[in-house]
């Protein structure tokens, strides 16, 4: 990841940060303010236009999702904040291939005792959305052929773990879960990543990866191999593979994690699968960026950013995901806080940057891209605060960097106005999971990033709608980092 300019040090941040702990002035009465311009309704009602059919489930690169990137901007030149760069540059883009999966079908093929005491297969046709799911980043394919469970689908040699040791899967559907042998041992993180289990197995010679989840969710979060056709199933339908071995999904799970060690099963189960899939290698996805510009000319060079994911996993197979909860809600929470700055009056004394990002879903790229290319007039970023998934729920988290600690008080100190805010944890470390703030947080930028604490029902599924949606929840939200926020930017 190359670097463009130059970020605080922890030393120069723990000092402005704790500069913003004194009063505030003007700063004090906007934060007073804040209940009555963060409105639940107006929050909610964002969150209802972006996770509308009209944005087709916001799949970066997909015009559904160029088209909320177009209105999110159309917003923020309305409120009028500052654009990125020109007259009307709200809009930053970068590339982002993406995949839109027309047709797919898969049925097992189960072994059966016939009344003579012989063996046959009997045929059990799945429910795509309910039994099994392509993985987004698929090629088009039909097959029919032998599964093999191979534990984690990790091969780590070098670290003394392999789950392809004495396999041979050229030909055949390779079945995992997701997840590493010993999820304490950053070592294997790399492995975890979708991108290199599916090469691993594709020069293997597998046909696709077939990962058991307990339930099916839509992931685009990987790159198309030709003639690989990765797909997931649901924990029932693997206790129908397993069965034949006398063994449930649940139970196989617990002993790879108990013994740490691979636990491979060639199964005589089969599997035909058939997916029809469109590949758009030149696919662009949007960063909508917009600023209010600080009034002190001395330090309105620094700024706060507030930042969330707009893009979710789009249209296929006729389901539609709308991703309200993921992420409309946090895309719905930054676009209340930057309303509330541009109504606020005076501006603060930092710059204060509103970002939506894309291709969160296909492995933060959006994020990653602005992190590598924050324009040049911003030589120090105070703090980024993260939004992912605010709006399902009765209270809130924050995860915070550890350094420097007047970023966690400045949350907590928010929090008292508000009292959302369940628990402060200390970011130390981000992994292939992490959100929007990891690209930040490795180049040294404190990062506080908020989560709501659900239940997050339907994630990733078609069910994730605007119904499961608590408005006062995002409002909160919203209040407890804009206190946050304008007192890091006003002093």
């Amino acid at each position: 990841m190359k670097a463009t300019r130059t970020v605080l040090s922890p030393l120069l941040a723990a000092v402005l940060l704790l500069a913003v702990l004194p009063g505030l002035g003007s700063g004090q009465r906007m934060a007073r303010n804040a209940p009555d311009i963060l409105q639940p309704s107006e929050v909610y009602s964002t969150c209802k236009i972006l996770a509308s059919a009209e944005f087709a489930g916001r799949l970066t690169g997909h015009q559904g999702y160029s088209a909320a990137a177009q209105w999110a901007a159309g917003m923020f030149k309305a409120w009028k904040l500052k654009p990125l760069v020109g007259r009307d540059g709200y809009l930053q883009g970068f590339p982002a291939p993406y995949t839109l999966v027309d047709e797919a079908d898969m049925t097992l093929l189960l072994p059966e005792k016939t009344a003579d005491g012989s063996e046959t297969l009997k045929e059990e046709k799945l429910e795509a959305g309910k039994d099994f799911l392509p993985l987004l980043f698929t090629d088009s394919g039909r097959n029919e052929a032998g599964l093999i469970f191979a534990g984690w689908g990790i091969s780590a040699p070098e670290l003394g773990y392999d789950d392809y040791a004495g396999l041979e899967v050229k030909g055949r559907f390779v079945l995992c879960f997701r997840g590493t042998p010993d999820p304490a041992d950053r070592r294997f993180e790399d492995h975890d990543q979708h991108r290199v289990r599916m090469k691993t197995a594709r020069d293997r010679g597998a046909l696709g990866v077939v990962y058991i989840y307990p339930e099916v969710s839509a992931n685009p979060n990987g790159d198309r191999l030709p003639g690989f056709t990765p797909a997931e199933i649901s924990e029932k339908t693997a206790d129908r593979l397993f069965k034949e071995k006398n063994l449930t999904a649940a139970q196989v799970k617990k002993n790879l994690s108990e013994y740490k060690k691979p636990l491979s099963i060639t199964l005589n189960a089969r599997m035909r699968y058939g997916v029809v899939a469109r590949h758009f290698p030149a696919g662009v996805g949007y960063n909508v960026v917009g600023w209010v510009e600080g009034r002190d000319p001395s330090l309105r060079s620094e700024c706060v950013v507030f930042g969330a994911h707009l893009d979710h996993c789009g249209r296929h197979l006729g389901l539609l995901f709308p991703g309200a909860d993921d992420n409309a809600s946090g895309s719905a929470t930054v676009m209340e806080i930057a309303r509330a700055f541009a109504r606020g009056g005076r501006k603060p004394r930092r710059s204060v940057v509103f970002v939506l990002f894309g291709g969160e879903e296909m492995g933060l790229l959006g994020s990653k891209h602005f992190a590598d290319n924050i324009p040049a007039r911003f030589k120090n970023v105070a703090a980024m605060f993260n939004f992912d998934m605010t709006g399902s729920g009765d209270g809130a988290w924050c995860g915070v960097s550890a350094e420097p600690a007047a970023l966690k008080e400045a949350v907590e100190e928010a929090n008292r106005e508000v009292n959302i805010v369940r628990g402060v944890r200390i970011i130390r470390h981000v992994g292939v999971r992490s959100s929007d703030f990891a690209p930040f947080f490795l180049k040294g930028i404190p990062v506080a990033s908020f989560a709501s604490n659900g239940p997050h029902l339907a994630y990733h599924q078609p069910g994730d709608t605007i119904y499961r949606i608590n408005p006062d929840i995002m409002a909160d939200i919203a209040r407890v980092a804009f206190r946050a926020g304008l007192r890091l930017a006003e002093r």
